[in-house]
């Protein structure tokens, strides 16, 4: 069972079956290891683990659809047998690799391309009535961060969400299983990104679930001067301002301090 988490908000335990991912490439990439480490975020309090076999930090290659299938669907099949009660959530924008992973024992679809990248993965998201969270980037991982420019960073993030909220819906995506995320550090600087986190009023006006990913983010490095391996402090700060200008989903490395603050500030703003 996951830790006693408030229904408010939900944590979404980062689990990546990558060799290149930014900040923990490589140490899940056995099985066994990826089992332990979600059933570990579970106990930790994560009610979603999700899963992922494709890296989408800055600078990424694409992989193919055999090698990202061979990394995910193993551990989605072991979580499940070892018992894991969370909600899994599988990471791609494959709608053939989403469609094994909804076979294996996920529920959610994580699509960082907002349903644009593969053409069947509106009709799979549909047709099989689960969760699906489309996210705003510019561009795609190998050029996204590539001098990115906008005029109005939190009203484009805006439109593009709402345009795409508008073809999930045309799609036959139930409006109640579809999540937001503004895409924090996907084709976006520093600047954008706290613009982002201080007006998220204006996307939660959109009304539906906004997820937020600011885990162990480059950004967080350069406002704290620490590398990744200590931005768990400045990840739960952005994750309790987030949640008090309306975010309620929260996708990070470390579970357990998220949980913790997140706790605090629903008590103390009233929510818990």
């Amino acid at each position: 069972m996951s830790a006693g988490t408030p229904a408010d908000f939900q944590i979404m335990g980062i689990l990546n079956v990558t060799p290149d991912s930014f900040s923990d490439g490589g140490r899940f990439t056995d099985v066994p290891r990826a089992v332990a480490h979600g059933l570990a975020m579970e106990r930790e309090g994560a009610s979603i683990i999700d899963v992922g076999g494709e890296s989408t930090r800055p600078g990424a290659e694409p992989v193919s659809e055999q090698d990202e299938l061979a990394r995910v669907v193993p551990v989605i099949e072991g979580l499940r047998a070892a018992g894991l009660e969370a909600r899994i959530s599988i990471d791609t924008s494959k709608a053939a690799v989403a469609a094994a992973a909804l076979e294996a024992g996920a529920e959610l679809v994580n699509d960082v391309s907002a349903l644009r990248a593969d053409a069947g993965m509106a009709e799979l998201v549909a047709a099989r009535g689960v969760t699906c969270v489309l996210m705003h980037m510019r561009g795609e991982p190998r050029t996204m961060q590539r001098d990115p420019r906008y005029e109005d960073v939190v009203g484009e993030v805006r439109s593009f969400l709402q345009e795409r909220l508008g073809a999930a819906l045309d799609a036959g995506v139930a409006e109640d299983r579809i999540w937001l995320d503004p895409g924090i550090g996907f084709g976006k600087t520093a600047e954008h990104n706290l613009a982002l986190l201080r007006e998220l009023p204006r996307l939660t006006d959109l009304g539906r679930p906004i997820v937020i990913g600011t885990s162990r983010k480059s950004f967080l490095g350069r406002l704290t001067g620490r590398d990744f391996t200590g931005l768990a402090a400045a990840t739960v700060a952005t994750s309790v301002l987030a949640y008090e200008r309306g975010a309620r989903v929260f996708r990070v490395h470390d579970v357990a301090p998220t949980r913790d603050a997140l706790i605090v500030s629903a008590a103390t703003v009233g929510r818990a």
